[in-house]
């Protein structure tokens, strides 16, 4: 038999507590695939805020489970497995093959986003795969750990696709010193890829060790009804919102060079039976630099977990939520060659998180008139992701990446939630105390913002966080940002939120800070220089009239609201000791509602 080719299985009805046994399984698999991954990690973007993501996957690519981690990696491996049958060095799968692949064209949701793949045999026959993504910190891009100003994909560094590590057990060391000798954080880089073997390792023996319980005919059969029964739950959920077209849009600042032009991003949402289309026909051509989004491995991806996240929210949900393939199945996804969405080779598409952000504030935006109970109102939808850096008295680099917090809309039933990573980042913050064991930098401000407010409304929005991070020596600092132009959306009476902002000055002369773009590349910092970043606040969902006055009061003597703000958003009356005035709140509340324009009949 060629070990490329797949097994087929003999299907076998499978009783529900034996099914319900290996759906267990199957995630517990993927979760403790995830913990070995993250514990074994020698960088903090993997280690601390968990970027990364592992899974089992059947023969023909589907999503058995995944680790509840970033929403994005797990989605895109598919992806990469599909790029890496085309690409695969030698053609053929073996048995101790172990695969790195990175490519942006071939299926990857960035270059950075390595993927570690292992072909699981069992009894000789080819049965599914064991893999994972991380982040790394390095892999010898034009800029120390994050790039956005370059002209195509091969600036991106290192582009891996379909190699093999390790050909039938045996240990590819060209490879291995190729890495070594093209990346800043080449003993990083190296050891957290031996942190990804240790994990898909893990998936593929419990993976083997789950048919020798079970036997293999079962196994896969529970896997395909797991993922059927998951495409039927979400058709359900399709199938309760009305037929029809549903449009939004918004836009970039810049593409992180021609500055000062917007890129629009423009949503239809088609809703026919228990399908949904969502066409990006209408949002920015491509751009000339990493300003844009693989198709496959990201822009995909970020509309399947927008529907995930909308119609199958495990905490709200009746039924038992499985996450698998069956999910993505009743979502198409368009959006025209050539444009920022799906660019073409040999375009660059390293920096595209915020736009895969954005576009699901913008299906929110669209199906917030017909499911108002499942969306909130607008979010910081961007995504601050920092890279500083720097030379050691030694020669050797240091590459820090930090990705920080923004803020939620609020919420049908509550406030949207103060500075979190919101919709699909999903990473955890990098505590400060390690950042000044290990580097020579300082967090001098880290709390929520106090310079604006965030939307009113019913429920208010989330207000973002700013930080101020500096370096003690010389180096230098890219970021890819967005949203200080486009303000996030109120809904249902709500106001709008806050738009962020990024400042930088030096400690010794804080009067000189000035503001700069939201996205920059490789910007020279000298002793003492801080980037001081200021998160987007959400906007606000419903009447802020409605808003009860005590909670307003309270939000007031938590400092989440001005005294002033409360008076002219929420027509709340406080005296000098911040004591409510209810006669006078009454009062100004109906003045408010006497000056809005009358309701179109």
């Amino acid at each position: 038999m060629n070990e490329m080719t797949p097994v087929a299985h003999k299907t076998v009805d499978v009783d529900p507590v034996t099914l319900q046994i290996i759906g267990g399984a199957f995630h517990t698999i993927a979760e403790e695939m995830g913990h070995v991954l993250y514990r074994m990690s020698f960088s903090s973007i993997i280690r601390e805020s968990q970027d990364l993501g592992a899974g089992l996957f059947d023969a023909k690519f589907q999503t058995l489970c995944e680790s509840d981690s970033t929403p994005l990696h797990i989605g895109s491996l598919p992806g990469y497995l599909h790029g890496i049958q085309e690409s695969l060095q030698g053609g053929e799968w073996h048995e101790g093959d172990v695969i790195i692949h990175n490519h942006p064209y071939y299926g990857a949701s960035h270059s950075p986003d390595i993927a570690i793949v292992i072909p699981v045999f069992y009894q000789g026959e080819l049965v599914g795969f064991s893999a994972n993504t991380a982040h790394h910190v390095d892999i010898g891009s034009a800029t120390p750990g994050l790039i956005i100003d370059i002209p195509d994909v091969f600036a991106e560094g290192m582009l891996f696709a379909g190699i093999k590590l390790y050909e039938k057990g045996k240990r590819n060391e060209g490879i291995w010193q190729f890495i070594k000798y093209n990346s800043r954080t080449a003993k990083q880089t190296m050891d957290d890829l031996d942190a990804q073997i240790a994990s898909a390792r893990l998936g593929e023996r419990r993976f083997r060790e789950l048919m020798d319980q079970y036997g293999k005919d079962v196994v896969l059969s529970a896997a395909d009804q797991l993922m059927d029964n998951m495409e039927s739950l979400m058709r359900k959920r399709i199938a309760e919102i009305p037929d029809g077209e549903y449009f939004a849009e918004g836009f970039m600042d810049d593409d992180g060079r021609n500055r000062g032009v917007h890129l629009p991003i423009k949503v239809c949402v088609r809703i026919k039976g228990d399908e949904v289309e969502v066409d990006l026909t209408g949002s920015a051509d491509q751009v000339p630099t990493g300003f844009n989004v693989p198709f496959e491995g990201s822009t995909k991806v970020a509309c399947f977990f927008a529907f995930r996240a909308l119609l199958l929210d495990s905490y709200t949900s009746e039924t038992e939520v499985r996450a698998n393939e069956g999910s993505f199945r009743p979502i198409k996804v368009t959006a025209p060659k050539g444009s920022i969405f799906n660019p073409e080779f040999p375009a660059a598409a390293e920096a595209r998180f915020c736009q895969c952000n954005r576009m699901i504030d913008c299906i929110l935006r669209a199906l917030a008139p017909v499911i108002p109970e499942r969306v909130n109102a607008g979010n910081s939808a961007s995504l601050s992701f920092a890279a500083y850096s720097g030379v050691r008295p030694s020669g050797d680099y240091w590459v820090f990446l930090e990705v920080n917090e923004g803020a939620y809309g609020g919420r049908p039933h509550s406030d949207g939630p103060d500075s979190i990573d919101n919709l699909m980042c999903n990473t955890r913050n990098n505590p400060i105390e390690d950042l000044g064991m290990h580097l020579p930098m300082v967090c001098d401000r880290y709390e929520l913002r106090d310079d604006v407010m965030p939307g009113a409304g019913r429920y208010r929005g989330g207000i973002g966080v700013v930080k101020s991070q500096r370096l003690l020596t010389p180096g230098s600092i890219t970021h890819e940002n967005d949203r200080h132009d486009d303000t996030p959306w109120g809904v249902f009476g709500g106001t709008p939120g806050a738009c962020g902002k990024v400042e930088i000055y030096n400690a010794d002369d804080p009067s000189g800070r000035k503001s700069v773009e939201a996205k920059f590349s490789g910007l020279q910092t000298k002793a003492g220089d801080v980037m001081a970043f200021y998160a987007p606040c959400g906007g606000g969902y419903g009447d802020p009239l409605e808003r009860p006055a005590e909670k307003v009061r309270e939000d007031v003597l938590d400092d989440f609201c001005s005294r002033d703000w409360a008076y002219e958003a929420y027509g709340v009356v406080l005296d000098d000791k911040l004591r409510l005035d209810a006669a006078a709140t009454e009062q100004r509340r109906q003045d408010l509602r006497a000056q809005r324009p009358a309701a179109a009949e």
